[in-house]
């Protein structure tokens, strides 16, 4: 298996945090993630990013058991490329098979088969990271295992065995959605009798996988590459213009990082913070001005100008007609 040392976190999941009741920016700031951690795709994490992520859900989530909320909201539009690909195996077994390889693409987690005639055993253990796995991702790693099967088979299957490093406090409502009893030991893992785990899976659809099998090789392969401070940059503006705020010590700020490095690392990438900052607006203009109920000051308000004539003057600029003129030529 292919070793990362970024793993992605999809915007998807802000719809599962959303059904959950758990506040998308209280996660952010909890985890000490750039503001912009959603404007980018994909959302690239360090191990310890990625703990601390999940960390921060907990806290967010204010006492409840997020596992167990997993449990009740998790549903197929939350899903990622790979998880929607892997409901089209033909079983338990391949999903899993096809779990282990493209685990690099999820979490800093290693996965481990072991499949018999009686039985198919799954264990997990992390890497890159000194740390404990925290008991909030390793509960939800086996929730969403056997929820993947229950949803995939429309068949009530439990776990024959859940083993985890920590037992938790509510132990008595994980084994009632596992139909199990939960054992403490150094070992993560979680068994499936044979027959559950060759259950056929009624999503089963093996063109639809040889559609998904292509791209997510490529996301294997492509593992390494992070997004340009160009393009966090821009994502930090879209947001943040609109109520007026444009300006290099702020973008910094919800960067987590120096104005000096930002204008380093702009300037490694052959641009300034002034010039990212004109294209966007220069974008952002005409896409306004093609919505024609909207006026010119609003639009001058909406790219964080003060006034209408220093908007004026910069669109005249960058396209060489004013945005009035642009806007009549659209209409003929």
């Amino acid at each position: 298996m292919k070793i990362a040392s970024k793993f992605t976190v999809h915007a998807n999941c802000k719809i599962l945090l959303k059904d959950m009741d758990i506040d998308v920016e209280t996660v952010v700031a909890y985890s000490k993630l750039p503001a912009d951690v959603f404007n980018r795709e994909p959302v690239m994490l360090s191990p310890k990013e990625y703990f601390d992520w999940w960390l921060a859900i907990e806290k967010a989530a204010d006492g409840r058991d997020v596992p167990l909320l997993v449990a009740e909201y998790l549903s197929v539009e939350v899903f990622d490329a790979l998880l929607f690909a892997v409901l089209c195996s033909p079983d338990l077994n391949t999903a899993l098979s096809r779990i282990q390889h493209y685990k690099p693409l999820i979490g800093p987690m290693k996965m481990d088969l072991d499949v018999t005639d009686t039985a198919t055993e799954m264990g997990l253990s992390c890497y890159g990271y000194e740390g404990p796995v925290p008991a909030v991702l390793v509960l939800t790693e086996m929730v969403f295992f056997t929820k993947l099967l229950r949803m995939a088979t429309r068949h009530h299957a439990s776990p024959l065995a859940v083993t985890l490093p920590e037992l938790p406090s509510n132990i008595g409502a994980y084994e009632t959605f596992f139909g199990c009893q939960l054992k403490q030991g150094d070992k993560l893992s979680m068994v499936f009798k044979a027959e559950d785990a060759a259950r056929p899976f009624l999503t089963a659809n093996a063109s639809m996988w040889s559609y998904f099998e292509g791209g997510l090789n490529q996301k294997l392969a492509d593992l390494t590459a992070t997004a340009t401070t160009v393009e966090r940059v821009r994502a930090v503006l879209i947001e943040s213009l609109p109520v007026g705020q444009s300006s290099v010590d702020m973008v910094a700020q919800k960067l987590t990082m120096s104005k000096r490095t930002l204008q380093r690392k702009l300037s490694d990438e052959d641009t300034s913070f002034h010039s990212v900052l004109q294209d966007v607006r220069s974008e952002l203009a005409k896409h306004y001005l093609q919505k024609s109920h909207i006026s010119l000051s609003e639009v001058a308000f909406l790219l964080g100008y003060q006034e209408s004539n220093s908007f004026i003057r910069a669109f005249t600029t960058w396209h060489g007609v004013s945005p009035g003129s642009y806007r009549e030529q659209l209409a003929s």
